[in-house]
């Protein structure tokens, strides 16, 4: 794995855990008793974003590191996911 390769994958799994930590403990306007004009109800009531990036680089980091665990280990090869059998003999 290069190093190219690991920070995309670092990148790819720090947003894909960011937009399950976005959702997580959300106050919405209406729930909070005070819709400001011109947002819908359903948007968030306070802006706490660095709270829950710094969250998901703590959660991401060990996940990013058993994936790169996993794949340099070559437990998990190319031809464990050749189903078809389309990659040649």
């Amino acid at each position: 794995m290069t190093i190219t390769a690991a920070f995309v994958m670092y990148s790819v799994t720090w947003f894909m855990t960011f937009f399950v930590v976005l959702q997580i403990r959300t106050v919405s306007q209406r729930e909070q008793g005070h819709v400001e004009p011109g947002t819908p109800p359903g948007a968030p009531a306070e802006e706490v974003v660095g709270r829950k990036a710094k969250l998901t680089t703590l959660i991401a980091t060990p996940i990013w590191a058993v994936i790169c665990g996993v794949i340099l280990s070559g437990w998990i090869t190319l031809d464990d996911l050749d189903w078809f059998g389309r990659m040649g003999p």
